[in-house]
């Protein structure tokens, strides 16, 4: 595989074949647990945390992870590079695998605070934050974009901004292969609206061919994440992982020659119920630890009683682990009947 060398780096090159993207409200610990359990071999990411939160905020409740989420990497909202190099000397002491600068939210909070996707128009800026991180960890430091944003061209934008960060020592760049329209679309429409162009991408690669280069944004399953993997070094699947995690059962098998950690699904729920014993034990509410289960079971005999049941037993005080026995119970173990359900 192509990419930078050095000692940090190579796990780093191994697990990014295949990645799970940093997702706001949704890649928490709890979730990270659970993907784990159905890979165990792709590079997972946190949510998003800013430089202020980590350095003035409650670090330890925000970079705290559960040991078996390895390899993970931490995404950084910042644009300052002494902040951001204080961030990385104080997430560095929790262990984590890489460590990310996100240049791609689009969010008007985002945007407020001079981080995200805005940071396109300042790729000398970006290449000074890369620049500033590397300085203070041996970890290996990448970078989140998009193509560009608003009126850029997205070639030229791209270009300008992955220039930058080569010459400051990144070792990889995951490019979302859309605009960000910072006005007149909303978040959730960037994630949608503004067209691929997954060909942009694959150039970056064979314009930079010794760079480690990985594509994010609407790769909808396996199959196009291996059509992917000719062309580049890395995939990185967001909604599609989240929304129908069984996806990534086959993952360890297919993109890295290794077994298939679990079974099945429901296999995976039985290995994540002593976990979950542990949190409620530590105070943490059942629902937010199933809320990610939620996709699970989709085209099986007894999915919708599954969520519903999940959905509506969980919320309540006190609930336990029995309601997660009990809405399993409600799945049939025959995926060819029920589909409908």
């Amino acid at each position: 595989m192509a990419g930078t060398t050095g000692s940090a780096a190579a796990p780093y090159l191994a697990a990014a074949r295949f990645s799970v993207a940093p997702m706001m409200d949704w890649t928490d610990t709890h979730c990270r647990t659970f993907h784990r359990i159905l890979t165990r071999r792709a590079l997972l990411y946190t949510e998003m945390v800013t430089t202020g939160a980590i350095i003035h905020g409650p670090r330890a409740r925000l970079l705290a992870h559960d040991a078996s989420e390895h390899p993970v990497a931490l995404q950084l909202g910042g644009s300052d590079p002494a902040e951001l190099a204080e961030a990385v000397r104080i997430a560095e002491d929790f262990g984590y695998d890489e460590i990310n600068l996100n240049c791609g939210c689009p969010s008007d909070r985002v945007q407020n605070g001079r981080f995200g996707a805005c940071l396109m128009r300042e790729p000398e800026l970006v290449g000074r934050c890369v620049a500033a991180m590397k300085r203070v960890t041996a970890l290996p430091v990448t970078v989140k974009c998009r193509i560009g944003v608003d009126d850029q061209e997205p070639e030229a934008a791209l270009s300008a901004l992955v220039d930058a960060v080569v010459a400051s020592g990144v070792d990889g760049v995951i490019v979302h292969a859309r605009k960000a329209w910072l006005k007149g679309l909303s978040p959730k429409e960037n994630r949608d609206v503004p067209p691929l162009d997954y060909p942009l991408v694959h150039a970056l690669k064979r314009r930079r061919p010794g760079l480690f280069v990985a594509i994010n944004g609407g790769v909808a399953d396996n199959d196009a994440a291996a059509e992917h993997l000719a062309h580049l070094d890395g995939v990185m699947l967001g909604r599609a992982a989240y929304h129908t995690p069984e996806l990534l059962l086959d993952v360890d098998a297919r993109f890295f020659g290794a077994e298939r950690p679990v079974a099945d699904a429901f296999a995976a729920v039985e290995l994540f119920l002593p976990y979950m014993e542990r949190k409620l034990r530590e105070g943490v509410r059942l629902r937010d630890m199933t809320r990610h289960l939620l996709g699970l079971f989709t085209g099986q005999g007894g999915a919708r009683a599954w969520r519903r049941h999940l959905a509506t037993e969980a919320v309540k005080a006190g609930a336990g682990i029995d309601v997660v026995r009990d809405a399993l119970a409600k799945v049939s173990r025959h995926p060819d009947l029920g589909r409908a359900a």
